[in-house]
């Protein structure tokens, strides 16, 4: 038996609290630990809290023309998008938080529910003791709270959108509570601690059981979710309630809350007001009494408030960094937000029309051949995206890059590309693209499924909102062009992008997207373990394109019980050959502005938000 963390592999004794050393994260992760550099502040400390300004407000820009759009803590398909899990765990603790808020990447005791959890019988049993925390109506967190959870995603978890056919909720047996402090989960198979303790209890967020436990507005608490029928009316009733912005800040079923921050308000435009929340008991309270994140129909648009000083967090669109000295000069920090992130543009290999070329491993080569990345980085983003090879984060090292993904297997080679479209059968036509003359699946003819004159004439369905984002899609159209590949992009909200990417069958009218792209600030972004399988398992729930490898799916399951590093550097080796999607520039989150007097702000790797440690400093 070992007992840990809830990181899963961070080895502590449960009955003392303290921050893991270097050394013993570089035990728990195998071959070294995660050092995320250039970080910011880090969280507050009590020393510096008792500086702070009480009874202040803070403002903070969204993302262009993204804003929040789910606040039950379920997450479903169109409702993935960062900010709302940022503000979710404001008002409801997950299970488990991880963040990089001490520099290395690492359980927040502070921000999470779980206080021990202990891996006994090879990997094969999970016990959980939780911290004491209460709902804002009084009554206790306690393992029905969890247990509630659970049952909603076991019998809901067609709709649920973290859901990969054989992980979490499958791959429990049985979740027994021991006390309304302890639960037990005695798992279908070992597992890596890492992966289970950071990647899916990540996804647990206990719900008020003895408030949410309803099928119908007027209908009265019972344990409906006790049973399958039950718990899918009463998801069904909570989504439903999840669906009307308008009501979110009336609500009473959001009202009752465990997080540092209740609800303030929330309009259907995306502004969302979180008020210091006067019942939160735990040991991570807010210090600011409210946070008002304000929405924005493009990133120019945020620039001009920001430029007149009107928020206290903003970002700086890379087309104007040039003037950061101006934002300093009026008491702005400036740096970048840098993520555990990768960047791509799935293709959808179900589109009736472009599906059976896209299958092609070839032609994918040669796409990703046309772009140079690099190019792309330096004129479009001011230098401020990294190449992405493959499907792990290539920032900062870490112990799962595979050596072919980090030298990366298909460099800019227009030249290249062009002549491995011809020898497979395309030419260039009258139209000046490339077209199938040759069908069939002969070694130098378009392949399985690709009828003869088919045109390589690709769309990108993109989110809208930032000039960077559609300068990028104009330099991809020039360099596609040069080997005789169409590209038109259209552009909508990223709500709208992330609702119309869509696994589909090929019958269907919603698959007739080709391409999309939600990337302006980095398109997924990992748990402590960046084990990609929602993304690219046949069975994954964020695998949009219907991705479909046996071996891949091989290589994701041996990454979810193996603690050895390797076997996520197999998995970041394969795919980086096999380009189940596009991989493009990694742009940073943001390049943030905030004002010098904010403090207790640390930009996550992870992409979350532990607004509750901001505080404005005196003088």
């Amino acid at each position: 038996m070992r007992t840990t963390a809830p990181a899963g592999g961070v080895p502590r004794r449960a009955e003392r609290r303290r921050r893991p050393s270097t050394a013993q994260l570089a035990a728990a992760l195998g071959t070294g630990a995660l050092l995320l550099g250039g970080l910011g502040a880090g969280s507050a400390t009590a020393a510096r809290a008792a500086h702070a300004s009480r009874g202040a407000t803070v403002t903070f820009a969204e993302p262009p023309d993204a804003t929040p759009n789910a606040i039950f803590p379920i997450a479903t398909a169109g409702n993935t998008a960062a900010y709302n899990s940022a503000i979710q765990a404001e008002l409801y603790v997950p299970l488990t938080f991880y963040d990089a808020t001490s520099g290395k990447l690492a359980f927040d005791q502070r921000a999470s529910v779980a206080k021990s959890i202990v891996y006994s019988d090879g990997d094969k049993t999970v016990t959980v003791t939780l911290e004491k925390l209460k709902w804002s109506d009084g009554t206790p967190v306690t393992s029905r709270d969890v247990q509630f959870f659970f049952n909603l995603v076991k019998a809901n978890k067609d709709k649920w959108a973290n859901y990969v056919a054989g992980q979490f909720p499958d791959n429990v047996a049985t979740f027994t509570i021991v006390n309304p402090s302890t639960f037990r989960l005695r798992l279908t198979t070992s597992v890596n601690p890492l992966w289970f303790s950071g990647n899916e209890l990540s996804l647990v967020t206990p719900l008020p059981q003895q408030a949410w436990d309803v099928e119908s507005a007027s209908g009265k608490v019972g344990n409906y979710d006790l049973t399958t029928s039950g718990a899918k009316a009463v998801f069904d009733y909570l989504n439903g309630q999840d669906n009307h912005l308008a009501t979110f800040g009336t609500n009473k079923l959001w009202k009752v809350t465990d997080g540092p921050f209740t609800l303030g308000s929330w309009t259907t435009g995306g502004a969302v007001t979180l008020e210091k929340s006067s019942t939160y008991d735990g040991p991570d309270a807010a210090h600011l009494s409210s946070v008002q994140l304000l929405p924005f129909t493009s990133a120019d648009a945020e620039f001009n408030v920001l430029r007149s000083g009107g928020l206290d967090y903003g970002y700086v669109p890379t087309s104007d960094l040039s003037q950061s000295k101006f934002l300093e000069s009026k008491g702005y920090t400036i740096k970048p937000w840098n993520g555990w992130a990768i960047n791509y543009s799935p293709y959808n290999f179900n589109n009736p029309v472009l599906g059976s070329t896209l299958k092609q491993l070839y032609v994918r080569q040669a796409l990703q051949m046309a772009i140079d990345q690099p190019a792309i980085s330096k004129a479009v983003w001011q230098g401020e995206a990294a190449p992405v090879y493959g499907p792990v984060p290539q920032s900062p090292p870490s112990p799962y890059l595979s050596a072919t993904q980090k030298a990366n297997p298909y460099p800019f080679n227009p030249s290249k590309a062009k002549r491995l479209l011809e020898s497979h059968g395309w030419k260039i036509g009258t139209n000046g693209l490339m077209t199938c003359k040759s069908a069939g699946t002969g070694a130098s003819q378009c392949g399985a499924g690709v009828k003869a004159g088919t045109v390589l004439d690709l769309h990108m369905l993109s989110e809208s909102g930032s000039t960077q984002t559609t300068n990028q899609m104009e330099v991809m159209q020039s360099e596609l062009a040069s080997i005789g590949v169409g590209f038109q992009a259209s552009y909508a909200p990223l709500n709208t992008v992330l609702s119309e990417t869509a696994q589909c069958k090929p019958t269907q009218a919603s698959c007739s997207w080709q391409m999309s792209f939600f990337g302006t600030q980095g398109s997924w972004y990992f748990s402590p373990s960046p084990n990609g399988d929602p993304l690219f398992a046949s069975t994954g729930s964020a695998n949009f394109g219907s991705y479909d490898s046996p071996v891949a799916d091989k290589l994701a399951v041996a990454a979810t019980t193996s603690s050895n590093p390797a076997a996520l550097r197999a998995w970041s080796a394969y795919l980086a050959v096999q380009l189940p999607a596009m991989w493009l520039p990694l742009p940073a989150y943001q390049v943030s502005a905030i004002k010098d007097n904010l403090k207790g702000v640390s930009q996550d790797p992870l992409a979350g938000q532990t607004i509750q440690r901001w505080y404005l400093a005196n003088g």
